[in-house]
Parts: structure tokens; sequence; C-alpha cells
């Protein structure tokens, strides 16, 4: 999931690690929270696989006359996206299986990166996903109805509170579903371009 989604902020633009974590905070929301343990070995994966390059700074130059004091000689790492990273990045927005939707997240980062994704693929995710959360639905709903005589008020409002979640969810879907089928959107390539300065 992490480096799908470094390889999408980095389709956009070359980032180094501070500016790509912020980034991947800003596009995955509240998904989840990106440690810079967990995105400096992902780069280095991306790296090793030849998807992502780097361009270190020259170490022995000197610095600038209106450095502060004090300041280090260590540069930020500039990561930029390969051609092998761009196609591999095309291959991930463009599955459709269940791997893109039964995972919250990884259907999160999916979403996320939509306007690089054929408008047949937004639908299949879409629905898969609408399809997967049903089926939570209906286990929460089996289960309550189980249960209920034998749950305190709290535990009952709190599997209440987990069914609304998942019916809004489905909702929601349903109406991204009905809106892509209206305006399928533009194809990947004709998007429009970041606004921004990321």
């Amino acid at each position: 999931m992490l480096e799908f989604a470094i390889l999408g902020l980095l389709q956009q633009s070359p980032m180094h690690g501070y500016e790509l974590r912020k980034q991947l905070a800003e596009v995955l929301g509240g998904l989840r929270s990106i440690s810079y343990g967990s995105l400096y070995p992902a780069l280095k994966r991306l790296y090793a696989a030849g998807l992502v390059t780097t361009d270190e700074p020259d170490r022995h130059a000197p610095l600038p006359a209106d450095a502060p004091p004090l300041t280090g000689r260590r540069g930020k790492v500039v990561y930029t996206i390969t051609a092998e990273g761009k196609e591999r990045f095309a291959e991930l927005v463009s599955q459709a299986g269940p791997e893109a939707y039964d995972d919250g997240r990884l259907f999160g980062v999916h979403l996320a990166f939509f306007r690089h994704t054929a408008a047949d693929v937004r639908l299949r995710i879409l629905e898969g996903r609408r399809r997967t959360v049903e089926r939570q639905r209906d286990g929460l709903r089996s289960s309550l109805a189980r249960t209920r005589e034998r749950l305190d008020r709290y535990t009952l409002e709190l599997q209440r509170h987990g069914l609304d979640s998942v019916d809004r969810e489905v909702r929601w879907l349903s109406e991204l579903i009905d809106s892509e089928r209206s305006q399928p959107g533009p194809a990947p390539g004709d998007e429009r371009p970041p606004t921004g300065d990321g």
C-alpha cells in the first residue's frame, strides 16, 4: 500500500522524504499515519527495485554565503520516479480485483489516485468495495440479532454505532457509483495537472 502511494505522489513531482511524508498524510487523510520508520525502508525497496532514483546533494559543495550559523552540510535527498516506476504505478492503478477493494486501506489509496485510473476500473473497484461492505453489514446485523438480548445497553449502542457507520459507507459508495455511471470522468492522461505547490 505504501509503495503504491509513494509512486502515485512521485508521479506528480520529485520530492524529498519530509515532503513525501507530509503529502502522504494529506492524500491518505486519516487512513494511516506514516512514520519515517516505514517511509524510508519503503523508499529503499523502491530504489532497489529500480522504481525510483535519488538525487543527493554534493556534501562537499560550499554552503551559500547567507546560510544561517550551525547549518549542517547534509542536504535533502530528492526521490524521482523512473520509467519502470511509472509502469509499476500504471499496473497498480489498473488492478480491479479483490486486492483493490477488500482491504479498506488499499481501497483508500486506490480512491486517492482515481484520477489516474480508467473509468471501467474505477467502477469495478467501487462496486467491489460496496459488495465487501454490504457483506460486513450483513454480518453485523446477523450478529446483533443473535446477541441483542445478552448485551448491556452500552455494548448494544456500540454495535448499533458500528452498523450505522457501515450503512453510511454503503450509501456513500452507492452515491460514488451513481456519479461514476452518470459522469465517468476523464481517461488517464486527460486529468487536470495538480494545482498548488505539491
